[in-house]
């Protein structure tokens, strides 16, 4: 039987909680907006992580808070290395998730497929 929580999620989950903190609170620079980090995914043997995550605003400031992260990739990574304990700690690799958008988009596509089904019922 397979076990249904890897370590590799336990470790992606950690990260994912010290990220949140570190850029709340160690990242300065005023380009990074409202940042929600939504998922790591780490890969097998620690190596390298993606780290997916949304920003409030528009998509350019999605856009500028990415290149600010990558940036900023390297003192994020010593400041996880200093809190977790892991004998490599991964390259950090960031990403814009665009499940939210997507999701959002789906949903206008069907409310308006609902609202034309509706008036043509009423023709």
């Amino acid at each position: 039987m397979a076990k249904e929580y890897s370590r590799g999620q336990r470790v992606g989950d950690e990260i994912q909680r010290q990220l949140a903190e570190l850029i709340q609170t160690e990242i300065r620079d005023p380009r990074v907006g409202m940042v929600t980090i939504t998922a790591v995914e780490v890969s097998h043997e620690f190596e390298h992580a993606k780290v997916h995550f949304t920003v409030l605003g528009d998509e350019a400031q999605a856009d500028v808070t990415a290149k600010v992260l990558n940036k900023a990739a390297g003192f994020l990574r010593s400041a996880l290395a200093r809190r977790l304990k892991l004998r490599t700690t991964p390259a950090l690799h960031f990403q814009r998730d665009l499940s939210m958008e997507r999701g959002n988009r789906l949903t206008a596509l069907i409310n308006e497929a609902v609202r034309g089904q509706k008036s043509s019922d009423d023709d």
